[in-house]
């Protein structure tokens, strides 16, 4: 898991920011996370510090990358 900041979400992205100073915006979140976050509509969690797991996946269509957050844990 990685340390990371939420810093926003906007037109469906969850953008972060890595402690290595990497910027990252997620397309996908698991529900989970989101049930117990509800980063779209809870401004309170802007600028907040989280523990998280994400993974690649990857379209062989047309060769793209979409991030998708797989666990969250708020600090």
């Amino acid at each position: 898991m990685k340390t990371a900041v939420f810093k926003s979400y906007q037109d469906g992205l969850y953008t972060f920011w890595f402690d290595n100073g990497d910027e990252l915006a997620f397309e996908e979140v698991h529900p989970k996370a989101l049930y117990k976050y509800n980063l779209k509509t809870d401004k309170s969690f802007i600028d907040k510090s989280f523990k998280l797991s994400y993974s690649e996946v990857f379209n062989d269509l047309d060769d793209s990358v979409i991030y998708r957050i797989d666990s969250l844990v708020l600090l």
